[in-house]
């Protein structure tokens, strides 16, 4: 176990920073639970390290009982996904895992309820998941003695101090993957290099997505980076989900032409955040005095903020509909609130049109893929830092239009909704643009697979895995 005083000044400041932050951070939690029930739970997680240990092997039938306690002789590889985008993004990863000959058992970490939740609907309990605990020695000493990780798997941009010093005097490799860093935290971060650069010095590898990624990460001290592309380029949209959403709109387009109406457009405003509800609200307004039928589904980023939308739509008087509630989308509604999680496939299929949230605010935006993967034209705001460079190179090759404020997004979905050969062109070159980013699967395996148990030269995680990296640093 790491102790105090072996910690250099940096880190034991920050612990103890830390460790006088916990009753605020269990105040917060306990805020947050009272629109999330799911923050009030398993705090002996986030708070101790102890996770459960119960939970099905790699490969066992789907009806199989799951072993109440580790099973010997199955080494365990540990992947730390914090929310929603990162649990989306591990999907093929970690079901490449799982399919590997060398029976590995996964243990899947979160940071949100909302991304714990998105562990259980993608893969079930075929694999253990938790919380990983706060950065505090003793909480990531007893995770780690716990659970006992042949090797850790960190998701995009986590990189915690405590954590990192903790895998290295254990000796267990950690593999930063599909890491992607904005500018904008690579400054943060190195204000901070007394605290930070030992972090990233002692990750084991780093699997950035982009030249630029890569670049920042190793001025930050990272030692070993690969350029393997974006996970999310390989996952493919659930068949099931596809299957849904088409049948919503099905009902809705019986809905009206039952009222008289020909047709019922429809635009998703997917993963919003706070701060973009006005203009939302305007676009669609500008939408409908020139397409009076058009549907807007609006499907924010935090399912908590409904309460706050539906109370915005009612103040602009538009009427809504909730998909949680089960009620009907009648011809008059305007809005439909997407209110539950794990479905946005299901939500992108839907639409004619789809905005990207988070970019008419400085959050960064979110990422493209998604809609691409089912052809669908996208739109975005002014503010994409977090995916910069993939969001630069799909709007220079006509995948995405780009806009500044409500008034852009109004006229460029109306646009897109009229023009039938732009519609088409548009989502051509989505689709184009996805196939150009596919591949990163292959060179992901490749760059961990020196890392994980049981995997060597002869011993490959999948066929075709041997791929090499698309890049090295």
């Amino acid at each position: 176990m790491l102790h105090c005083r072996d910690m250099p000044v940096a880190r034991l400041l920050y612990t103890l920073l830390l460790a006088v932050a916990l009753p605020a951070a269990a105040l917060i939690l306990l805020w947050r639970g009272r629109r999330h029930p799911g923050y009030r739970a398993h705090w002996r997680e986030r708070f101790l390290g102890i996770l459960p240990n119960g939970y099905r092997m790699a490969g066992a039938p789907p009806d199989s009982p799951a072993p109440r306690a580790l099973a010997p002789g199955r080494p365990l590889v540990w992947i730390h996904a914090v929310s929603v985008g990162e649990t989306r993004a591990a999907q093929p990863l970690v079901e490449a895992l799982l399919a590997a000959p060398s029976g590995l058992r996964i243990l899947m970490t979160h940071g949100t309820p909302t991304g714990r939740q998105t562990s259980e609907d993608l893969f079930g309990d075929r694999i253990q998941r938790g919380y990983l605990p706060y950065d505090l020695p003793w909480a990531v000493a007893t995770f780690l003695a716990e659970q006992r990780p042949a090797a850790g798997l960190l998701m995009e941009t986590e990189v915690w101090p405590n954590l990192i010093a903790a895998c290295v005097a254990q000796r267990v490799p950690l593999c930063l993957v599909n890491a992607r860093l904005s500018e904008r935290s690579a400054r943060r971060y190195g204000r901070l290099t007394a605290l930070f650069r030992p972090a990233f010095v002692g990750l084991t590898r780093v699997l950035a997505q982009t030249d630029a990624d890569a670049d920042r990460l190793s001025r930050l001290g990272a030692v070993d980076v690969r350029i393997t592309g974006n996970l999310k380029s390989d996952a493919e949209p659930d068949p099931r989900q596809i299957a849904a959403g088409l049948a919503w709109r099905t009902v809705w387009e019986a809905a009206l032409t039952a009222s008289g109406g020909a047709s019922r457009p429809v635009w998703l405003a997917a993963s919003t955040r706070e701060g973009e509800d006005t203009a939302l609200i305007e676009a669609h307004q500008r939408l409908m005095a020139r397409e009076p039928t058009a549907l807007m589904v609006w499907v924010p980023r935090h399912p908590h903020r409904v309460s706050e939308i539906e109370r915005a739509l009612e103040a602009a008087g538009l009427t809504y509909a909730r998909r949680g509630s089960g009620a009907a989308v009648a011809a008059e509604v305007a809005v439909w609130i997407g209110d539950t999680l794990g479905e946005l496939a299901a939500y992108i299929a839907t639409a004619d049109v789809v905005f990207m949230g988070g970019s008419l605010v400085e959050t960064g935006g979110q990422n493209l893929l998604e809609p691409f993967a089912q052809a669908k034209p996208v739109v975005v705001g002014p503010h994409t830092f977090n995916f910069l460079q993939l969001t630069r190179d799909a709007v220079a090759r006509g995948a995405a239009i780009r806009v500044e404020d409500a008034a852009g997004l109004a006229d460029a979905v109306a646009e897109l909704l009229s023009d039938a050969p732009r519609h088409q062109a548009v989502a051509e070159a989505g689709t184009r643009f996805r196939n150009t980013h596919r591949g990163s699967l292959a060179a992901t395996l490749a760059g961990i697979s020196a890392l994980l148990p049981q995997a060597s030269a002869s011993d490959s995680l999948l066929p075709g895995s041997d791929a090499s990296s698309t890049g090295t640093r």
